[in-house]
């Protein structure tokens, strides 16, 4: 079994070699710092999200020497969330820490989120309050994007984006998140019941290298957004939504049917080329596939959990008389 440590430093690293020397150093000093007044033990762990330059090397180098370095390396870009999943999955730390290899987020503020772990809380997120970005192309996007995700998840937070964030150990592990979910970690934890809180942290301008992101990914942060709300409201109870749309669409489609119904054997009209005949039955049959899709999508729910032993759930702690 692995050794476990206290505190794991987990940095997705896409094409960073200017930066990856000088972030080693700092984190380096605030790490040892932490060991030598509080007895902390760490790792840092760089994922080399199939970077083309020399970071891939220089993280090898850093690992040669120093052996609280851990590098993992993908074959190809598979972008940031993916990064921190793999980050997550090796990590040995009680806490894990994830931040940005661009040097924008600053290793000084890591004391201060650990403060709030020890004060209870699961997830410690960082706000970004004086960013130092473009405002027009990530700022204002970021803006936008942060209140809307409040809104929808009720995990209120004035910057998701800030990748600098603390996480229990057996809350980061129990996330499952793909595609470009890693923005949405703290509403992800919120069916584990995780306690969130956000603290304000540096910020800096980006000095060597540039951003891999812009405006275009607001558009999918919505699209992402959707699939969110559904893991938080229906992830183990898909009949819910797929069932209750589908019914409304088949009642409509009833009342509908019924009334043409009436009028054709009561009043005798003809119905057979009347449009809301044809409208009726498209709701009627929609609705009917709907409820079907959220039987399936029930039996695949629990064929998911069932199959891996997976829980819908986290023990926090089990106490008895004896201990």
């Amino acid at each position: 079994m692995a050794e476990k440590v206290d505190i794991s430093v987990v940095i997705p690293i896409y094409n960073e070699e200017e930066n990856l020397p000088i972030l080693y150093q700092k984190l380096k000093s605030v790490l040892e710092d932490l060991r030598e007044k509080e007895g902390k033990s760490y790792e840092i762990v760089f994922v080399n999200d199939g970077s083309k330059d020399r970071s891939w090397e220089i993280i090898k180098e850093l690992a040669e020497k120093d052996s609280a370095v851990v590098g993992v390396n993908f074959r190809r870009n598979f972008g940031q969330t993916a990064a921190m999943s793999a980050g997550f999955e090796v990590a040995k730390g009680d806490v894990i820490i994830t931040m940005d290899g661009d040097l924008q987020n600053d290793p000084e503020d890591i004391p201060k989120l650990l403060q709030k772990i020890e004060e209870g809380y699961d997830i410690v997120s960082g706000w970004r309050k004086d960013r130092k970005d473009a405002f027009i192309s990530r700022t204002l996007p970021s803006r936008i994007a942060n209140w809307l995700i409040s809104k929808v998840t009720g995990v209120y937070l004035h910057d998701y984006g800030c990748s600098l964030k603390a996480y229990r150990s057996e809350i980061a592990k129990n996330l499952d998140f793909y595609g470009e979910m890693h923005r949405f970690l703290p509403a992800l934890a919120k069916p584990l019941g995780a306690k969130v809180i956000e603290i304000p942290v540096k910020h800096h301008p980006r000095i060597y290298g540039k951003s891999k992101y812009g405006i275009s990914r607001t558009f999918k942060v919505i699209l992402d957004l959707v699939l969110v709300k559904f893991l938080l409201d229906y992830r183990t109870k898909p009949l819910r939504v797929f069932g209750g749309i589908g019914f409304l669409l088949s009642f409509l489609g009833f009342l509908i049917m019924l009334y043409l119904s009436c009028e054709k054997l009561c009043f005798g009209v003809s119905i057979g080329d009347r449009p809301l005949l044809t409208f009726g039955m498209l709701l009627f049959i929609t609705g009917i596939q709907l409820i079907s899709t959220g039987i399936i999508a029930e039996l695949i729910t629990r064929t998911y959990y069932e199959s891996q032993g997976k829980r819908p759930y986290i023990i926090k702690e089990i106490v008895n008389g004896k201990d």
